[in-house]
């Protein structure tokens, strides 16, 4: 846009006059310019000469771009520079553009706090948004930001830092369900569809399962142990079942093989073990493990009640974990091999291994960096991770109300 002449227009045609009228006074023209110039007190000649060849153009005795042109061209450009924002502002906005209903105000207000330095302040944004059905004024985007917050806005904000925090602390994997019932457990008290808007509002989603990777293969030279689970994966007490598998994880050292062993009474991960090999030894580590685990938590396995299923992998059928099991009063069960539903509650655990820690976090270096890694994610599921199936609370709770309830209180007799 052109900038102003300092000088009125009144001044600037009685200047081009006096030249006109001088001119015969002087032998050339520039002169008689200069002369009106001073008595003016117009700063240059240059620019009176200026005002005298517009004044010619305009009259037609000179050939150029009239004052009235250039008046159309540049209110052509700028209607051409208004339509281009507009279309970006629009472009902007397509997000709430298209539903049906007007945004809520606090909507309006954030999106014109976030382009108002675009596209040239409050004003043209709101008189886009208004020629387009979406009416907001401007003294309605002041007002609302001059206005204390309102009772929802400032609970929605202590409920958005309360739902990052459970997020972040929990592996950044829990969706609305999840996060809904911690808050809860928390002792604050907030509705699941509040939980998922205020999510959305703030970009995070859980974690989503990826396809399964068989990793088991079968011996069929080896004897296998009957089914005794039968898919039936519901246990009346801890240590009455438990299931085991591996799974693998790639790493820049090599592939690591990862064991487990579940309690399918409360879901507790009860042993696991990893190793560079998927021998034997690894899923009999894993074993031990659990073993040792619930001998030292005071509530260890009683001998011909415990039933430990696997599929029909090579580790599992093998003679040496056999006679371990055997060893300990623990009946094998095998069901078959790469069928998800023979062993559907360990399948489930390493999908949430995989998609809770070994994704998220990829690459992985070495075995020690995997180990620490899944110490830290079994602890979390254990004892903190909230498990839908057993209501919602982690395993290690499950089990402490399993045993207070179970534990008859000594009645003391005194005579």
């Amino acid at each position: 846009m052109a900038r102003p002449s300092p000088y009125p227009l009144e001044l600037r045609k009685r200047a081009v006059r006096m030249v006109a009228e001088v001119r015969p006074e002087y032998d050339t023209e520039w002169s008689a310019m200069k002369a009106v110039a001073a008595k003016l007190g117009i700063g240059t000649t240059e620019t009176l000469r200026k005002w005298v060849r517009q004044d010619q153009i305009d009259n037609g005795a000179r050939p150029g771009t009239t004052t009235e042109e250039s008046a159309q061209v540049r209110a052509l450009k700028k209607e051409v520079a208004e339509l281009k924002r507009a279309n970006e502002i629009l472009k902007a906005a397509s997000g709430f553009l298209r539903g049906r209903a007007r945004p809520a105000t606090s909507a309006l207000v954030t999106f014109i706090d976030e382009h108002r330095d675009r596209f040239g302040g409050v004003e043209p944004i709101c008189t886009v948004l208004t020629e387009h059905g979406v009416s907001i004024a401007p003294s309605t985007y002041y007002a609302a930001k001059t206005r204390p917050p309102s009772l929802r806005a400032a609970r929605d904000a202590e409920l958005k830092a309360l739902i990052q925090s459970v997020f972040d602390t929990n592996y950044r994997v829990y969706g609305a369900r999840k996060i809904w019932r911690e808050l809860q457990r928390q002792g604050h008290r907030v509705a699941r569809c509040t939980v998922e808007r205020l999510m959305r509002e703030l970009g995070i989603v859980g974690a989503v399962r990826g396809k399964r990777v068989v990793t088991t293969v079968q011996d069929r030279a080896a004897e296998r142990a009957p089914d005794l689970v039968d898919r039936d994966f519901v246990a009346v007490a801890p240590n009455r079942c438990w299931v085991a598998d591996f799974t693998h994880v790639a790493a820049w050292a090599g592939t690591i093989y990862v064991a487990f062993v579940v309690d399918t009474f409360s879901r507790r991960i009860v042993g696991w073990s990893a190793a560079t090999t998927k021998h034997t030894e690894l899923v009999l580590a894993a074993l031990e493990m659990g073993l040792w685990q619930r001998g030292r938590e005071g509530s260890p396995h009683q001998p011909g009640q415990l039933i430990h299923h696997s599929d029909a992998g090579s580790q599992y059928t093998s003679f040496k974990l056999a006679t371990h099991l055997d060893g300990e009063g623990i009946a094998a069960s095998i069901g078959s091999v790469g069928d998800a539903y023979d062993n559907a509650l360990m399948e489930s655990t390493i999908g949430l291994f995989k998609t809770e820690l070994i994704k998220p976090r990829r690459p992985w270096k070495t075995l020690s960096e995997v180990e620490l890694a899944t110490a830290e994610w079994v602890d979390w599921y254990n004892h903190r991770r909230l498990h839908g199936e057993i209501g919602h609370i982690p395993p290690a709770e499950y089990e402490t109300k399993y045993y207070r309830e179970t534990t008859k209180p000594q009645v003391t007799v005194t005579t």
